[in-house]
């Protein structure tokens, strides 16, 4: 059902009204990523994702937490404009509260995606000062040398940037392919797809394989379950081990 945006950031606990519609004013208030200022706006918070200085917004109710094993060819937002399956349309039936996905995963990703109404989970999960890890297996054209993975190991300039230490695990080489994990906490758009171009292994096929220690596991692909407060844990159990056990690089 639509409301007015300032009564629905009021329902959830963030300002008053009459507060609400001076952030609306001054623009800290997003509807899908954009900003709105127009006093009375309607919509059905159901429908769209609301942000507030770049928080989600999420009306009093019971939280959910979801994870999902994402196939190739969705693409993680609530909409597209240009018609693309989504990723909300593969857990729509599992509860029918509104949830939106924490971060994202590229088009041509699989793997371990998080869903859940909780801004603060999701804000947390996001921010870089929790640094929490993230755990990826690459496959990579060409074998990588053993220097060259000492490189992004260390940190390699991306873009103006060092990126921070990650870790790295070959799993297998064959066929002029290998397979490799990779674990880091950045988020950086395409960040794994860039770091093993810039030395000359470019990625075949990627999978999130882990949220800090919570493991996809054997969840089907295509497939997502509930999460449990264990569950939870689990993500935030190896929060900033992997700079530590890294070093400065």
């Amino acid at each position: 059902m639509e409301e007015r945006l300032q009564k629905i950031i009021a329902r959830a606990g963030i300002a008053s009204r009459r507060t609400a519609e001076e952030y609306i004013k001054q623009g800290r208030i997003k509807v899908d990523g954009q900003v709105v200022t127009t006093l009375g706006t309607k919509l059905d918070p159901e429908q769209h994702e609301i942000t507030f200085d770049g928080k989600s917004v999420t009306l009093s109710e019971e939280k959910v937490y979801i994870l999902l094993n994402k196939p190739e060819g969705y693409v993680t937002t609530m909409h597209d404009p240009q018609g693309r399956p989504v990723v909300t349309s593969l857990i729509k039936k599992m509860t029918p509260k509104r949830v939106f996905p924490v971060g994202r995963l590229d088009f041509d990703t699989e793997g371990a995606l998080i869903f859940t109404n909780d801004g603060d989970f999701a804000q947390q999960l996001q921010h870089p000062s929790n640094e929490i890890n993230k755990t990826y297996v690459a496959t990579v054209k060409g074998s990588p040398s053993k220097a060259k993975i000492q490189q992004l190991e260390k940190g390699i300039m991306l873009e103006g940037r060092k990126t921070w230490p990650a870790r790295i695990n070959r799993l297998s080489s064959r066929n002029n392919q290998a397979v490799l994990e990779i674990t880091i906490h950045e988020g950086r758009k395409r960040q794994v797809r860039k770091m093993f171009a810039a030395i000359g292994h470019p990625v075949l096929h990627l999978k999130r394989v882990a949220y800090g220690g919570l493991k996809l596991g054997n969840l089907s692909m295509g497939k997502a379950r509930f999460l449990t407060s264990k569950d939870l844990k689990r993500v935030f159990s190896k929060k900033k081990n992997l700079y530590n056990s890294m070093g400065s690089g």
